[in-house]
């Protein structure tokens, strides 16, 4: 059944009576608090956008017929601002990480080995992975010497190791541009803050088949928001949401690429703390696909909305720019954070791309599946953020679906909350009782939900059972306890 206006009224109303504060529907103002750099910042498009280096797969005895990584979280120095060097935390010491490259079918494992002053916990977002390598927030990974004993959580379910952990990953879905970041219980934000992240992309043969463009015109593209101090370090604070005043792509400041007048795939990835982006080139940006992989369809986009975790996957074409800058901006931005990247295009080259008017084949599914439905408020406590007004209890499920179980959860939010569920992804059903909106098609794995909004997705619970999570991926909500254990039976 669809959720009329004045049941999603009577909804929030609701909410209200629970104590949620609702402000305005329309609202658009960023979730945080902005951490000035204490630097003088760089001139914006001066710097190459970088490519995060490919690892190649590996064999290893202990894994047969999967394709072995290994990655070593380490702290280094990195030039990110111009003349200056900045500590990072970096997967194989660099900031994005390496880029994985997964084919669909086929198992992966990668052995992450911690030799950062913290412990750590990895997680593929996106995966469709067994409970015990998605990266529970209290599974923690200790660097070598520790005891392995943590005092952050009270969890006798914790599987904790020393050195290192393997990741074992089915790959039983479709190609789709994951990323892995850090998930660590309480600390989120200020690991994935300091470097823990880069991308894990899938593909698969019915990806491979189509027109669309490859190699070094299929570019991936993690914008995040950062500050500095004085000495060039990454300057972080706790707060309702970490924002910065420097964008990075690929970890360069508003950096050029350099492009041919042709089509280009762009796959987007929104890795900030925080912060939302309105990006917008001036030329039609075609999105071919969402966080859980290609569309049905393409859908043309003059603007796109992408919250904290989501990812979109877009074909720009610039083949009637040549010689001609194009700035991808952000609409939601000021100053700075009112640009991204340039795009700084050449001469034409031969372009036998293209992108066809069906993509993939997308099964719907239908409310009558659905045997729950289940009511989830995100809101703001005295000390806490919280979900039914409940904080982080690693040993209390919120929700036990069932094993191959459809069911159709609803959302309701007091702020801007991008929601993520592990595990599986969702289909967006509604809106304010209204229809989903532009960019909810496909498969998602990430909503952003907006001030006072009620959402429906629809959700099967396939594949494993065992402890995942759902949290809103501000990582500073996240760190402040909205997060919620969902154990599926």
């Amino acid at each position: 059944m669809t959720i009329n206006r004045r049941q999603m009224l009577a909804y929030l109303g609701g909410a209200v009576a629970l104590g949620v504060g609702i402000p305005v529907l329309s609202g658009t103002e960023e979730a945080g608090t902005l951490i000035p750099s204490q630097l003088p910042l760089p001139t914006p498009f001066q710097t190459r956008l970088p490519i995060p280096r490919i690892l190649s797969p590996q064999s290893h005895p202990d894994h047969p017929g999967a394709d072995y990584y290994e990655i070593t979280d380490q702290v280094a120095d990195r030039e990110i601002i111009p003349g200056t060097r900045t500590r990072i935390w970096g997967p194989d010491g660099t900031f994005p990480g390496p880029t994985i490259f997964s084919q669909s079918g086929r198992p992966t494992v990668v052995r992450r080995v911690n030799k950062l002053p913290i412990p750590t916990v990895n997680h593929l977002h996106g995966g469709h992975v067994p409970s015990a390598s998605d990266g529970f927030p209290t599974d923690l990974v200790f660097p070598e010497g520790h005891a392995g004993h943590s005092d952050m959580a009270d969890d006798p379910m914790a599987v904790t190791t020393v050195g290192s952990r393997d990741y074992v990953y089915p790959m039983t879905q479709r190609a789709a541009t994951l990323w892995y970041h850090d998930h660590r219980m309480g600390a989120t934000g200020m690991d994935v803050w300091n470097g823990l992240a880069g991308f894990h992309i899938i593909r698969d043969a019915e990806e491979t088949a189509l027109p669309l463009p490859s190699g070094d015109r299929d570019i991936p593209l993690m914008v995040v928001d950062r500050s500095f101090d004085q000495d060039g370090e990454f300057r972080y604070s706790e707060s309702d949401g970490a924002l910065g005043d420097v964008i990075l792509v690929n970890g360069a400041p508003w950096p050029v690429a350099d492009v041919h007048a042709c089509r280009y795939r762009l796959r987007l990835l929104n890795a900030s703390n925080a912060r939302r982006y309105r990006f917008a080139l001036g030329l039609p940006i075609v999105q071919i696909g969402s966080d859980g992989g290609l569309l049905d369809r393409p859908v043309s986009h003059d603007t796109l909305d992408v919250a904290p975790a989501e990812r979109f996957d877009v074909i720009v074409d610039f083949t009637a720019h040549a010689h001609q800058e194009i700035t991808l901006t952000n609409q939601l931005g000021s100053g700075g954070t009112a640009v991204v990247m340039r795009f700084r295009v050449g001469g034409p080259i031969p372009d036998h791309t293209s992108v066809p008017a069906r993509l993939s084949t997308v099964p719907r599914l239908d409310r009558a599946e659905a045997e729950v439905v289940r009511d989830f408020t995100f809101q703001r406590g005295p000390k806490y953020w919280s979900i039914n007004g409940q904080v982080f209890d690693p040993a209390r499920p919120i929700a036990t679906p069932r094993l191959g179980a459809c069911e159709i959860w609803r959302f309701v939010t007091d702020f801007h909350h991008p929601v993520h569920l592990h595990l599986v992804p969702f289909q967006v059903l509604s809106r304010n009782g209204l229809d989903p909106g532009p960019a909810d098609v496909g498969w998602k794995d990430t909503i952003d939900l907006r001030p006072a909004e009620l959402a429906e997705v629809i959700v099967r619970f396939t594949g494993y059972k065992g402890r995942y999570v759902l949290h809103c991926h501000n990582l500073e909500h996240e760190d402040m306890a909205m997060m919620a254990t969902v154990t599926v039976v």
